[in-house]
């Protein structure tokens, strides 16, 4: 199916630009987020030519660029789903790899909190679900118990199941070491390429990016937020429609970490996993996300009242962080489809494969749904071959429990005092073939702007840094988001 101009608003301005043509590869990979990214190594791996498109100025500006950053077990997924299949495998193929990527990794553990009789009374049905999906280390602890290792939760606590192997992990810098390995091993990254239309002749596809064409044999739907839309306008069809959910967080100083040591989970709802307590690998202390429905598929604005009720259910729950500023507030859009399950679907006669409606594990399963794109692709008859020796690139450590590029000499001056980031890590984020594309990818890849003065001490020195660097120029004060 062809889509023609008419379906662009902004084919005026790029009409010319749709007869160039930026790149000719195996597979197109249309979104990058994390599971973007891990479908484009993946497929990079394989041996295919691989481009992952992208709509922003940088990778994970959409859904990815807000979650709790855990490494899930999966122990609590519906049982038998394509989401427990998809944690699963991601969750074991991430401790085999983090390693060689330089990837941090905190073993934190999660507690299953009871609060109330209600609440503990669902605890049977968590541990046989657990038990069910494979996480056979679940543990029922007493009240003596938790208190015993958190001893700063709230007397009200009244039981919890100990989930021993979750951890938490650097959110940002797992995808961005996806893309780089693919980058690096003859892939191709296009940014502010948004997909517009396209065209499949029964062989290949022709897409349309505000860019330019890309042609490609076969598509990977990876495009968050907005899936649907893009299956719509590409296929003229959808099997799933997006209902935005956004999830507001709260960041408290990192003062608050000696006073927690494991991941807090509630007891989950039919609707949501519920509002977490959670460590975060920069040494910080987050409460969230909220689950609030909206139509704005873009609007991950933060208010007050959520906020402040954020804050009030964490202080209730650990009363010392009664006295900790919170550094900082975010909010994520998670892109719900009204149904628990994963979208993944295929359409093998115009090679076309979606992954669509990736909510809460999508940062653990993205290595998971990865294996199942290349395995389709597989019996759809692609004839590549593994790479033998596969480029493995590291990324800056960030983690606040490791050794910092602070620590090591030559590093120039501090920038961001706030965080304790180097000019040379700014330099280094500011080049390569993966380098960051606006101010927000600076700071998922060095950590500058995330402190207590989010920005207003160090954003003049930014501004000197990056100049000439974004297609939109940093000014005192700014944002770029």
């Amino acid at each position: 199916m062809t889509i023609h101009q008419k379906n662009n608003p902004k084919s005026k301005d790029n009409q010319q630009n749709h007869s160039t043509l930026l790149t000719t590869c195996d597979i197109a990979v249309i979104g990058g987020g994390v599971v973007g990214c891990a479908v484009a190594r993946k497929m990079a791996l394989a041996g295919a030519s691989v481009a992952l498109i992208e709509k922003a100025a940088d990778i994970l500006e959409g859904a990815s660029k807000g979650n709790s950053a855990i490494l899930h077990t999966g122990f609590d997924a519906p049982v038998g789903s394509l989401e427990w299949e998809f944690v699963q495998k991601g969750y074991r193929e991430y401790l085999e790899i983090h390693k060689d990527f330089n990837l941090p990794l905190l073993k934190t553990g999660a507690l299953v909190a009871a609060w109330n009789e209600e609440q503990e009374e669902k605890f049977p049905a968590i541990m046989k679900k657990g038990a069910d999906n494979g996480v056979a280390d679940l543990k029922l602890l007493s009240r003596a118990e938790v208190l015993t290792l958190e001893p700063t939760l709230a007397d009200t606590i009244r039981a919890a199941i100990l989930v021993p192997r979750e951890y938490v992990i650097d959110p940002w810098s797992a995808p961005l070491a996806y893309l780089k390995q693919m980058v690096e091993n003859g892939g191709q990254a296009l940014f502010n390429a948004e997909v517009t239309g396209g065209h499949f002749d029964g062989d290949k596809w022709q897409l349309e990016t505000v860019r330019g064409q890309v042609h490609a044999r076969y598509v990977v739907n990876c495009a968050g937020l907005y899936g649907d839309i893009l299956n719509q306008n590409v296929l003229g069809n959808s099997d799933f429609t997006i209902k935005p959910r956004k999830g507001q967080f709260v960041v408290f100083d990192m003062a608050a970490s000696q006073f927690l040591n494991s991941v807090i989970l509630p007891v989950p709802t039919e609707r949501t996993k519920g509002i977490v307590i959670f460590p975060t690998i920069f040494g910080n202390v987050a409460v969230g996300p909220t689950a609030e429905d909206q139509e704005g598929r873009g609007d991950a604005s933060v208010d007050r009242d959520n906020l402040e009720a954020l804050r009030a259910q964490a202080v209730e729950k650990i009363p010392a962080f009664a006295n900790i500023p919170v550094t900082a507030t975010y909010a994520g859009i998670r892109p719900a489809t009204g149904k628990r399950e994963y979208q993944v679907s295929e359409d093998p006669d115009r090679n076309w494969i979606t992954l669509g409606g990736i909510r809460s594990t999508g940062l653990t399963s993205a290595l998971g749904l990865a294996q199942h794109v290349q395995e389709r692709l597989s019996l759809m008859g692609t004839p590549f071959k593994t790479l033998a020796n596969p480029i493995i690139p590291q990324v800056p450590n960030l983690a606040e429990h490791l050794p910092r590029d602070y620590k090591t000499p030559g590093y120039g001056k501090i920038i961001c005092h706030c965080e304790m980031v180097t000019q040379r890590e700014i330099e280094a984020a500011l080049t390569g073939p993966v380098a960051a594309g606006n101010l927000t990818g600076l700071k998922r890849r060095t950590r500058a702007t995330m402190g207590r003065c989010q920005g207003f001490y160090c954003s003049a020195q930014l501004a000197e840094l990056t100049k000439g660097k974004f297609a939109k120029p940093l000014g005192l004060g700014t944002t770029d988001d």
